[in-house]
């Protein structure tokens, strides 16, 4: 098994190359981050099925567009259903390292010190850990902002359940066992670290609710719904695939 410490320092590396290699977005931000520059939005979801890249980068050619379009045509679609019984304990208690079958897990850190380490860039753990993370930059897709983040405000930067646990409740993970909600809970292709008045204005909504209020990544947001979607077989809303769809051009 590999130790937690040598995770820590190499995620940040291999998430590097794999950008490199995937052709990934990069831009610079001089912002908030006092100057420093630091790679683009993320991986784009077509090269992240697992989630273990960081960030989401846009979908900005028509062929990677269209791709997006197929993955969110294969979506079911019901009724959102009563959200009676629902509560976040349902899904087990937060941040659960201990799940098996999920990529980052098992390494020693809990879920969300390891998704800040792998979209934070310029990480900085607390003395004496390899898994606690004390402030980072945050190159935030919902809102194409960069955010310095420290542990002393840590409601700035939130960790957001992409297809939203409520929302999973509602359109049957209520009927699950509770092994399979913690996976939903904890999956890295679920949880994006983001801007967190972004995240609160999201609340449980679906894409035809709410969309990141930066325009250029709703198509890469789209996908990476469905790819939840898609791999916990949860529908979605009709209205919310059709949003979905017109994020891409559909």
């Amino acid at each position: 098994m590999i130790s937690p410490r040598v995770h820590r320092v190499t995620l940040p590396a291999l998430g590097v190359v794999a950008l490199a290699l995937a052709g990934c977005d990069f831009e610079s931000s001089s912002g908030e981050a006092g100057g420093r520059t630091f790679t683009g939005l993320g991986a784009s979801p077509l090269d992240n099925p697992d989630g273990t890249k960081p960030g989401l980068a846009p979908l900005t050619s028509e062929a990677d567009r269209a791709a997006g379009r197929k993955i969110i045509e294969k979506v079911a679609t019901k009724g959102r259903g009563p959200k009676t019984g629902y509560a976040r304990e349902e899904f087990g208690y937060a941040w659960k390292d201990s799940i098996d079958g999920l990529a980052l897990a098992r390494n020693g850190c809990d879920t969300r010190n390891d998704l800040l380490a792998r979209d934070g860039k310029d990480v900085k753990f607390r003395s004496g850990s390899d898994c606690v993370v004390v402030s980072m930059a945050l190159k935030d897709p919902y809102t194409g902002s960069t955010i310095d983040w420290t542990k002393q405000r840590p409601t700035r930067v939130q960790i957001d359940h992409v297809m939203p646990l409520s929302y999973d409740w509602q359109m049957g993970a209520s009927r699950w066992d509770r092994d399979k909600r913690q996976r939903i809970a904890n999956d890295p292709l679920n949880l994006l670290p983001v801007d967190g008045p972004a995240n609160s204005a999201k609340r449980d909504s679906g894409p035809a609710s709410w969309l990141p209020p930066y325009k250029p990544i709703r198509c890469s947001y789209a996908v990476r719904f469905a790819q939840v979607s898609l791999k916990y077989e949860l529908p979605v809303t009709v209205a919310d695939k059709r949003a979905m769809l017109e994020q891409c051009g559909g």
